[in-house]
């Protein structure tokens, strides 16, 4: 079983008589993976980051590291380490100084400090880039710099404040998959905050769903994108076509006035849901072969695929994603099948949605 390096237990942060910042929140962080927190702006995220750090004190609630409540512990004397958005580095040192500097305050021998730059350097490869001027580098080594600065001090979890969102698309894909593997490498526990869900997919071992100050989901990305729940998650995490429906009976769904086979169950005979279907999922057919029947509304080209708006005969918008061209005011049909169709209870807890799906792996 995983050990549990930070914990939060009934975290609340409000500022004067504002509204909480962060509400009640308890969770739990694992050693050794890559954690992202995804919300949109004001949700939250960056709270939890700099309550970790030390830079606030909780409201109410006790924050854990190792076991040791750690809210009374100056931020100084934490084993954790921040790469901001900015990078905060010191432009009048060059980039050894840079890295070396939380060395030098602790007052480590220059053999030492010696060592352990050139190794941080060494393993988010800028080795021999030590005389460089900050001045003179580039946003991706500038991050490389930061992260180097951070992991010199052999941090027991290093927090990531958006440290990409200042660099181009192209950079940015980049430095994901550089910052990932390099987790892997130093085997150590990253928490980094984004509000970009597609950065979050494919960098996170577990993600943290923030709205409101409340965690909506947590789970794996593949958990939270293929069973999202609630429509702010499955809105928010990737493109979605969400309708209100009915379900009939385990197994059985009715929405757009019309019943389909699915493969959800637990739901009470006739309960009012909502369902979630990914725009990928939909296959363009004839209408005599479709589900749905819809007339296509607009097309965009997106690269790898058409991103598709159609309008089936009620009055519904559907979103899709495919390789197909497709013509406006072209009449198709939509076909999925019943794994497509992802039903969601309203108001429902995270632990209410785990059992859920608990029952369905045992049936």
């Amino acid at each position: 079983m995983a050990e549990t390096i930070i914990r939060f237990e009934n975290v609340t942060k409000q500022f004067d008589n504002d509204p909480p910042v962060l509400d009640n929140v308890s969770f739990e962080i694992e050693k050794g993976k890559f954690y992202t927190l995804l919300g949109p702006s004001g949700c939250g995220k960056t709270t939890i980051l700099r309550l970790i750090a030390g830079f606030l004190e909780a409201s109410d609630g006790k924050i854990f590291l190792n076991d040791k409540v750690i809210n009374e512990i100056p931020a100084n004397k934490r084993p954790v380490n921040t790469v901001f958005q900015d990078y905060a580095l010191f432009p009048h040192l060059n980039v050894f100084e840079n890295v070396a500097f939380g060395l030098r305050i602790k007052k480590m021998k220059k053999d030492v400090i010696q060592q352990k730059v050139v190794e941080a350097l060494r393993f988010v490869n800028l080795a021999g880039y030590e005389k460089r001027e900050i001045t003179e580098m580039s946003g991706g080594q500038r991050q490389r710099v930061a992260i180097a600065r951070a992991i010199v001090n052999e941090p027991e979890v290093i927090l990531l404040d958006e440290p990409l969102s200042a660099l181009d698309l192209k950079l940015r894909t980049e430095m994901q998959y550089e910052l990932r593997d390099l987790q892997r490498r130093l085997g150590i526990t990253f928490i980094f905050v984004t509000h970009d869900q597609e950065e979050a997919l494919a960098m996170s071992d577990e993600i943290f769903v923030l709205n409101k100050g409340e965690i909506q989901q947590s789970g794996t990305p593949i958990d939270i994108y293929d069973e999202p729940i609630n429509r702010f998650v499955a809105d928010f995490i990737g493109e979605s076509n969400i309708v209100s429906g009915k379900m009939i009976q385990d197994f059985e769904v009715e929405f757009v006035e019309r019943r389909f086979e699915c493969v959800d169950q637990g739901f009470n005979p006739n309960e009012v849901v909502e369902v979630i279907i990914r725009p990928e999922d939909l296959e363009i057919t004839t209408e005599e072969k479709g589900n749905l029947r819809v007339t296509v509304d607009w097309v965009l080209f997106r690269g790898v695929h058409y991103e598709i708006g159609c309008i089936d005969e009620d009055g519904n918008e559907w979103l899709v994603h495919s390789t197909k061209k497709a013509k406006i005011g072209e009449k198709l049909g939509l076909a999925f099948d019943p794994e497509a169709i992802h039903v969601m209870r309203l108001g429902e807890t995270e632990e209410e949605f785990d059992a859920r799906l608990e029952s369905y792996e045992e049936a």
